[in-house]
């Protein structure tokens, strides 16, 4: 069954047509209270932490810390594991990102005038004075848009990360909603057993980084675990990365080993000593 993944203007209906949608067809519907649920599982540190990069952009200093690299990987690996179930709607998180070249996940985005959106997030959040929704919209989408660049390297707002762009103020949510609801009705039929393969593949290779990244144990500047490519069939795992400590390649060895199962892998580990603290030991 399909996907549906949503990307927005702050104000411009996306929220609301994504769960127009889930009523209408049924589809779980997941949205940042959801991922903060299941961060709250893992850690209540992670779900704080995320609150915190929910509304902040990460300093210089942050983007190199453990800590953020185990949130992006967590949420990925959350976003991930939920679109291996069909059937949902994934709001925001770069949803449309994780899933890109998945062929039965509809990637859409929602935009409308600042005008527009201004009387929406006014009437929506009950603000008397038009400059607050303004300030409040500006600072949304800089966030959104500053969070999307740092982890994925693109812009949110460029049109060929979608399938579909729909401004809100030239269509009405029904007619948007209609629109989606034909194309997801194309997309099932292609969610093909090979399309569920790959799907499975980039989620499992998604909570093996996250394992990893979230372990304060392992001094892993960076990490890289992605699907392997053999001509033109995804099969497999590649393992790569830096690492500081010694014994931390075993470690990463033998958890990559203990989630992928008879998946192969392929490593590609590099030991590398800190540059001020040389080999990092562990007590």
């Amino acid at each position: 069954m399909a996907i549906l993944t949503i990307a927005r203007e702050y104000g411009s209906g996306g929220k609301e047509i994504g769960k127009n949608i889930a009523t209408l067809l049924n589809y779980a519907y997941i949205d940042r209270k959801q991922i903060l649920e299941d961060m709250k599982k893992v850690g209540v540190n992670w779900e704080e932490l995320t609150k915190y990069l929910d509304e902040n952009q990460p300093t210089i200093i942050e983007r190199y810390e453990w800590s953020y690299r185990g949130f992006v990987a967590l949420n990925q690996s959350h976003i991930l594991n939920y679109a291996m179930h069909d059937r949902i709607v994934i709001m925001g998180r770069g949803g449309n990102f994780l899933l890109k070249g998945i062929p039965h996940a509809l990637r859409i985005r929602t935009i409308a005038p600042i005008e527009k959106r201004i009387e929406n997030v006014m009437k929506w959040l009950e603000i008397d004075n038009s400059e607050n929704a303004r300030w409040l919209i500006e600072k949304v989408d800089s966030e959104m848009a500053g969070a999307v660049y740092l982890i994925y390297g693109s812009a949110l707002d460029d049109p060929e990360q979608y399938d579909f762009v729909f401004d809100t103020s030239i269509q009405t949510y029904d007619e948007i909603t209609d629109i989606i609801k034909n194309e997801l009705e194309k997309r099932d039929k292609l969610c093909t057993e090979k399309a569920k393969n790959i799907l499975q593949l980039k989620a499992l290779a998604a909570k093996i980084k996250a394992e990893i990244a979230i372990n304060p144990d392992l001094s892993v500047p960076t990490l890289e675990v992605r699907l392997k490519e053999e001509g033109l069939v995804e099969y497999g795992l590649f393992v790569g990365g830096v690492f500081h400590n010694i014994d931390d390649k075993k470690k990463i060895e033998e958890i990559v080993k203990g989630l992928s199962g008879n998946v192969p892998v392929e490593f590609e580990l590099q030991h590398r000593m800190h540059p001020r603290l040389g080999d990092v030991q562990y007590k």
